[in-house]
């Protein structure tokens, strides 16, 4: 359980809950009403209705549901040098996800996802574990990913996303080395038939990618690329678009057995704002020695 709390200010007194808790908590609609319902706001340590009048002074506490491994930053010691979390507090973790793996359970994938290798690091119950993660990977990509503890994080993180509060940058091994060394791709994405592939198509979504290559082998390119939008497969279909396809992609140009499942696209750098506290959280993670190897 995370317990985020609020002194009534001179400015806020006089007002009923249903006035200052959405404002000074940020939350939603929706997210009141719910947290109204469970009884999950109160005042003095005790539940309140939306039209209570609230005084100076008084303590406000929204009680929010997370996972009830109840860890903390101490998690993140205990579990050493092998952990692959980054950042953890208790809104929020930054994790460094390995590839292939997939970040949420499908269809296709039943086990074996971040979300249950997160639970038992921590302790958890993996069916009772709250898990939202905000930035999604597809499974073949490593690196830096977001998961909100609650959401309310959840929310407040994901109006972060494709904004200059929430940065996200990528390297990426290319099959060949574009022509242009720094650029921006802005090309429409749309879905291709009724299977995962996506590809340029006039009548997509806007998809805007910013690219810079930052060395070669002469057949190969390392390329640090930061995204504007975030359409499905974004990356990898820009890459291909430009004719320099993520070496071992698969789905949009040439799987590379060395790789075991996995391309050659990596999370390397994460920008966001802690979302009750303010904090800048900010990452990098380096490039996997089995994508440097590439380059060789």
């Amino acid at each position: 359980m995370r317990i985020i709390r609020y002194t009534v200010t001179a400015d806020d007194a006089g007002r009923a809950v249903r006035s200052v808790v959405p404002r000074r908590f940020h939350l939603g609609t929706h997210a009141f009403r719910r947290l109204k319902a469970l009884g999950a706001i109160r005042v003095g340590g005790q539940s309140v209705h939306a039209d209570r009048v609230l005084s100076e002074g008084e303590e406000i506490e929204i009680w929010l549901d997370t996972d009830e491994g109840g860890a903390s930053s101490a998690a993140l010691e205990a579990s050493g040098p092998a952990s692959f979390i980054r950042h953890i507090d208790g809104d929020m973790i930054v994790v460094s996800k390995g590839a292939p793996l997939a970040t949420l359970p499908s269809r296709y994938i039943r086990t074996g996802t971040l979300r249950e290798q997160l639970a038992a690091m921590l302790g958890a119950n993996a069916e009772a574990f709250a898990y939202h993660p905000v930035n999604r990977l597809d499974k073949g990509t490593s690196g830096l990913l977001c998961v909100a503890r609650h959401a309310h994080a959840q929310r407040l993180l994901s109006a972060q996303l494709h904004t200059g509060g929430f940065v996200r940058e990528y390297l990426a091994v290319t099959e060949g080395v574009p022509a242009i060394r720094e650029g921006t791709i802005d090309a429409p994405i749309a879905r291709l038939g009724t299977g995962a592939r996506r590809g340029v198509r006039e009548d997509g979504q806007r998809a805007v990618t910013h690219y810079r290559v930052i060395g070669d082998s002469g057949k190969r390119a390392l390329i640090r690329l930061r995204l504007d939008t975030g359409r499905t497969h974004q990356i990898r279909v820009h890459m291909a678009h430009i004719g320099c396809p993520i070496a071992g992609d698969y789905l949009y140009g040439t799987e590379l057995p060395e790789l075991g499942g996995r391309f050659a696209l990596h999370s390397a750098y994460l920008c966001c704002t802690q979302p009750v506290t303010g904090e800048t959280i900010e990452l990098s993670e380096p490039l996997p020695p089995e994508l440097a190897a590439l380059l060789d």
